[in-house]
């Protein structure tokens, strides 16, 4: 007997999970710059595993009057202020990211966006003081809840370090990649599709 595909709609009770990875110019949302933004939406495959889909990745221009941390910029490697990241202002990667995900909203019937993250608070908070700042109405993402890839490898795997949760999980984890918002995002799409099909 043919298996039934799930619907990504029904499984999330009507929420859309695409998994955000930022990357700052410090640790407070109110006061530091966001500087990359990394996007993986999910979708079930003819075999009902979720797997990552689609990718998007901005570099983005810390807001005017954002504070730069030397040890935050230390850790991720970004120069804020290098041409050649080709950055955009957060309004503007915001709008593209919330255009698809509002597309994928009507397309998979759901009616919310639901921020997977590795510790997603911290995610969630720059992403919600980044459309404080660029005046958007509304955003297509639930405005405190979220899955969180850490509390869930803590339950699952026994880790909460994403490098150590991916590499329980047997997920290929480069360390000199890590800190880049796209990488990150990738990883922890990995971890989050390995972790809802085991269940």
């Amino acid at each position: 007997m043919k298996q039934k595909k799930l619907n990504i709609a029904t499984r999330f009770r009507g929420l859309l999970p695409v998994v955000v990875d930022v990357e700052t110019s410090g640790l407070n949302p109110a006061t530091d710059g966001l500087l990359e933004i990394g996007v993986v939406t999910l979708l079930f495959d003819s075999e009902n595993k979720l797997q990552p889909s689609e990718n998007y990745f901005y570099h983005v221009e810390p807001f005017e009057g954002a504070r730069l941390d030397p040890e935050a910029l230390a850790i991720t490697g970004i120069d804020p202020h290098n041409p050649l990241r080709f950055a955009i202002p957060e309004q503007q990667a915001l709008h593209r990211i919330f255009s698809r995900i509002r597309s994928l909203l009507t397309e998979t019937g759901c009616h919310r966006a639901v921020l997977v993250g590795h510790n997603a608070w911290f995610d969630l908070a720059f992403l919600q003081a980044a459309i404080k700042r660029s005046g958007f109405q509304s955003a297509p993402f639930h405005s405190f809840t979220t899955l969180d890839t850490a509390t869930l490898s803590a339950v699952a795997l026994g880790e909460t370090v994403l490098a150590r949760a991916v590499k329980a999980a047997k997920i290929s984890f480069d360390i000199n990649q890590a800190h880049c918002a796209a990488y990150d995002a990738q990883k922890t799409a990995e971890l989050f599709c390995y972790i809802v099909n085991r269940f």
